[in-house]
């Protein structure tokens, strides 16, 4: 079954065909990218509210985890920007951190489209509980980064580009390129385990290998026809709202009760999807 042939086979709410969604859908997709942006700059973890939104309009799993990578771009693209600085401090590993996530996104993209949209939604269930338990881990994870020794100080090269941090980089950029919620986190942690210590160059590191994960894979998904562009664009501007808006309710609501909402929402949502 090819890819084009999964887009053709959609059926719902939104013309999943070569036709243009219908403006409610455009909406509620635009306000479904809009919650997850806010909620990615209060506590992280917006994926898991957005993408079963985005299934709940009727878009098939695939198409829609196709379709919400896509529309992260511009989040992707404003996380590598305001870590410029701490990319220029680590330039040297740009290169060995930008090959494995690019491999490993393609990968992951090319496993999206063989999938096939019966076995992928048989699955999704199951990574947004990984993403959500992930998500649960986040924190303390956090802590213990920002916690060791040299985590806020000058640049380090704690490791050489060995096999192991490419064989590492590159399994989680498969992850990336297959589903990604939660990709940050695994990148955080592999980075830490590693030797890195600076936490604003990891979170650097971290921006630079997810946006090349995401863009190698969101070619396959162009080329594969399993992007509805109307609703990815729609989304596209939404996180755009939603990250401003973001920004400012991150300073007024306790993180604690978003971050509860969100494990709340991804537990609920992996009992809906199995029900479905």
């Amino acid at each position: 079954m090819g890819p084009n042939h999964l887009v053709a086979q959609h059926r719902g709410p939104a013309d999943a065909g070569l036709g243009v969604p219908e403006a409610g859908v455009l909406l509620l997709a635009a306000f479904a990218a809009a919650v997850g942006a806010a909620i990615n700059s209060v506590a992280g973890g917006g994926t898991l509210v957005t993408f079963p939104m985005i299934v709940a309009l009727g878009v098939d799993p695939l198409v829609a985890n196709a379709t919400s990578r896509l529309s992260l771009l511009t989040g992707a693209l404003g996380g590598v920007w305001g870590y410029r600085a701490q990319l220029a401090r680590t330039q040297s590993w740009l290169v060995p951190f930008s090959v494995p996530s690019v491999l490993g996104g393609l990968a992951g993209g090319w496993l999206v489209l063989m999938t096939g949209s019966r076995t992928f939604s048989q699955i999704v269930p199951f990574l947004v509980l990984g993403a959500t338990v992930l998500f649960m881990v986040q924190g303390p994870i956090v802590r213990w980064l920002r916690q060791r020794p040299g985590a806020s100080g000058a640049a380090d090269q704690p490791v050489r580009a060995g096999p192991v941090f490419l064989v590492s980089q590159f399994l989680v950029g498969v992850y990336g390129g297959y589903f990604g919620a939660g990709m940050g986190i695994i990148m955080l942690a592999v980075l830490g385990i590693l030797g890195f210590t600076n936490i604003h160059e990891m979170n650097g590191l971290k921006s630079w290998g997810g946006l090349l994960t995401t863009v190698a894979a969101g070619i396959l998904f162009a080329g594969g026809g399993v992007v509805l562009w109307p609703v990815a664009f729609a989304m596209a501007v939404g996180s755009l709202v939603g990250g401003y808006g973001g920004s400012v309710l991150a300073q007024r609501v306790g993180a604690v009760w978003v971050h509860r909402a969100v494990v709340a929402v991804g537990l609920g949502s992996f009992v809906w999807l199995m029900l479905r």
